[in-house]
């Protein structure tokens, strides 16, 4: 495969994917964009990342990068005009992208999903996934970022999966004792590069004309 640009496979409204974008678009790095129908994976995705998950990124060289805090790392290490990386800032982000992956995430599939989930109430998930949120809010008490008074990887990397649990019911969530929490996600909808990540594009299919992201 003989690509000027990488090729990324994403999906708008997925989390990960849109960590991946933002890393992409704070590192002012092209890519060619392959947008995904999760219900019609691609072939030539599955060929290249069997495990059928967004974000894929191929590299010119062949080379595949399967996991979004990977795209996020190496767009940011090959570029990072705004310091995303700045200090002793990833272990810290790496802490947070754990608990953000594994727990919070559990319990915010679940409390989206909860008609899927009989076990407990939807209320019941929402305060599980909740406790996350209160680790967010101290450490914003602290900082106007997750980890200091400049934007880091931590902040894109933790924000589209803050900005989906707050979906679920927005009034809900902005009536939750956390205005910190709530200023930074409202921030962070504005910001002209998440903006920018989540223009629609239309599926991708094999033969398309390739697709630059950003445009």
């Amino acid at each position: 495969m003989n690509n000027p640009v990488p090729v990324l496979y994403s999906f708008r409204r997925c989390p990960y994917a849109m960590r991946a974008r933002l890393g992409l678009l704070f590192a002012g790095l092209s890519v060619e964009l392959r947008e995904v129908v999760l219900k019609h994976k691609p072939r030539d995705m599955l060929a290249i990342s069997p495990k059928g998950t967004v974000p894929v990124l191929q590299l010119a060289d062949g080379a595949v990068i399967d996991e979004s805090r990977d795209i996020l790392v190496w767009a940011l290490k090959r570029s990072d005009p705004q310091g995303l990386l700045a200090g002793e800032v990833l272990d810290q982000a790496n802490a947070l992208f754990d608990q953000n992956d594994t727990e919070f995430k559990h319990w915010l599939d679940r409390y989206k999903y909860s008609d899927r989930h009989p076990e407990m109430d939807q209320a019941e998930y929402r305060e599980r996934g909740e406790v996350f949120l209160q680790v967010l809010e101290r450490l914003l008490c602290k900082n106007r970022y997750l980890l200091g008074e400049s934007t880091s990887v931590a902040d894109i990397g933790v924000m589209p999966f803050v900005r989906q649990f707050a979906h679920v019911d927005r009034d809900v969530f902005y009536q939750l004792p956390y205005p910190r929490l709530q200023r930074w996600l409202k921030a962070w909808l504005e910001h002209p590069l998440f903006v920018q990540a989540m223009v629609k594009y239309s599926p991708w299919q094999a033969g398309d004309k390739p697709v630059v992201f950003p445009l």
